[in-house]
Parts: structure tokens; C-alpha cells; sequence
């Protein structure tokens, strides 16, 4: 797939982002039901919405490629997955906690993979009015309300300064606390959802470890934007993140690197990778 044919389909795609997000301000302004997944984590009547916005309109935009979304009621065993060459990975709603929390920091995230690898990431923050967005040999770009797109790049590892890592929640896991005692000095910021990634695509963080549980359609579209703005999204032995490899669609522990030339390799030197 060129990048010709990802120009094309990138303005319906970043459109379809958009109109997702904005059923999830309606939702919210209505009022929004919470319910429990099987893994006891939230889904929203926010999330649902969303999710319909997003597959019925990809579905119409090429009926040949499947659609895997977190909320997806189609099956995706990998028997019928292991034959897909090209698909969509749909988190309809990245950060539900954080629209119970009341925050704005929850994202729309839309990827196309082609070949085990993200080829276009659409990422919309509807709340903030934010969009990012990458596809391959396109550059990363940002869009700020009705202002015109900004390219993006992420920044070099600031090795005579202090360096800005984004916190989550997975930050209480040892393996992580060990690595940023390695890492000498930081300043920890807290920022929710795929904005964590965004944000070192941009070059207002330079770090984001992560060692808490997440799945494929959390990463794909950031990585995308992340590789686009210069820099990588990589498990903890430094090889980027592939898709649709098996059954499992949980991604090990992760880095998003603002500088692939900084020396990571000896800060992970006996971490645990999982």
C-alpha cells in the first residue's frame, strides 16, 4: 500500500474520526450509562455510539477490509483473523475512565494495518478539539480547531537537561520505577489516554514507559503517528510493535521513544519484559 492511496483515503477517515467524536460529546451532554465488560472494565453508552459512528462509515468506505474495534460484536477469533492482510484497529473511545472522571483527555483512535504494521493513525480528542493524525511516508500532523494542520516531530533526549515523561497509572509497577531511577532526572507528567503518545510525537514529552495491560487497537494509531513525527513505539527489547500476530491481543510492555538515537538499551539491561 503507497502512500498515494493513503492520501486518498485519509480526509474520510480523519472526517469519520471527527463525527465519532462528536457523538461522544452528545452522549455526554445527554447523559451516558455505564455498564461492566466481562473483564470488569467500563464501557459507556459514549463508547457504543462511537463505535457504531466509526463501523458503519468504514464499512461503507471499503466493505473489503474488517473492521477491529475494542467494542466490536463481530467475531475476531484468530481463525478468523490469521487470514487478514489488511484491516482497520478501532479504539472508539480510548480513556473511558477518564470520561467518568470528568476529564477531557479521552481519545477517538483509528489505524490502518497493512502487513502487521500501521500504516495510517488517526488520533481525535473531541473534548479539547485536538486531532492528530499520520500515515505512512505522509508525515505527522496536528489540528487545532478550525486552524490549518501543523506538522509535527518529536524532539532529541535532552542529555544535559531534565527530561518530561508521561505518567500512568502503570507507573506504580516496580519495573517502571526502576527504569526511571535509571533514567536520573524527569519530571513526571500525568496525561490520559493516546495524548500520552501524541505528546512525545510533538515534542512536548520525550518519554512514555508503559508495563500495564493494554491492547492492540490502545497503540496502533499513536504508533503511527509517533514513527511519522521521527520518533518509536517499541516493546522493551527496542523492536517495534507488530498486529495481528496470534490469538493474544494484548501488547507486551511498551516505550514511546521521542529520540530512537538516545542510548534506551542499557537503562532496560535486565528489566523484566513482561
Amino acid at each position: 500500500m503507497d502512500s498515494e492511496q493513503l492520501a486518498q483515503l485519509l480526509p474520510e477517515v480523519r472526517q469519520i474520526a471527527i463525527d465519532a467524536g462528536a457523538s461522544i460529546l452528545e452522549v455526554r451532554r445527554a447523559g451516558y450509562e455505564v455498564y461492566e465488560k466481562a473483564d470488569r472494565s467500563p464501557v459507556t453508552t459514549a463508547d457504543l455510539a462511537a463505535h457504531q459512528c466509526i463501523f458503519e462509515r468504514l464499512e461503507a468506505l471499503d466493505e473489503h477490509w474488517p473492521i477491529l474495534s475494542e467494542e466490536n460484536p463481530a467475531p475476531t477469533s484468530w481463525e478468523t483473523r490469521r487470514s487478514w492482510d489488511t484491516y482497520w484497529l478501532v479504539d472508539p473511545l480510548d480513556g473511558t475512565r477518564e470520561l467518568l472522571r470528568q476529564s477531557n483527555e479521552f481519545t477517538v483512535n483509528i489505524a490502518l494495518i497493512h502487513h502487521q504494521q500501521p500504516v495510517l493513525g488517526i488520533i481525535g480528542a473531541p473534548a479539547l478539539n485536538l486531532l492528530y493524525y499520520a500515515y505512512r511516508g505522509g508525515g505527522a500532523w496536528r489540528v487545532q480547531g478550525e486552524k490549518s494542520p501543523t506538522a509535527i516531530h518529536s524532539r532529541p533526549y535532552p542529555t544535559d537537561g531534565t527530561s518530561v515523561v508521561a505518567v500512568s497509572f502503570s507507573h506504580a509497577r516496580p519495573e517502571v520505577q526502576r527504569f526511571l531511577r535509571r533514567l536520573g532526572p524527569h519530571q513526571e507528567k500525568r496525561v490520559g489516554s493516546s495524548l500520552k503518545s501524541c505528546q512525545v510525537a510533538e515534542g512536548s514529552l520525550d518519554l512514555y514507559p508503559r508495563c500495564g495491560s493494554t491492547h492492540e487497537w490502545d497503540t496502533a494509531a499513536a504508533q503511527c503517528i509517533v514513527e511519522e513525527a521521527g520518533g518509536q513505539l517499541v516493546d522493551w527489547e527496542l523492536q517495534p510493535l507488530r498486529y495481528n500476530l496470534g490469538e493474544n491481543l494484548i501488547n507486551p510492555p511498551f516505550l514511546v521513544l521521542g529520540d530512537p538515537d538516545f542510548a534506551w538499551a542499557p537503562l532496560l539491561d535486565g528489566l523484566s519484559r513482561r
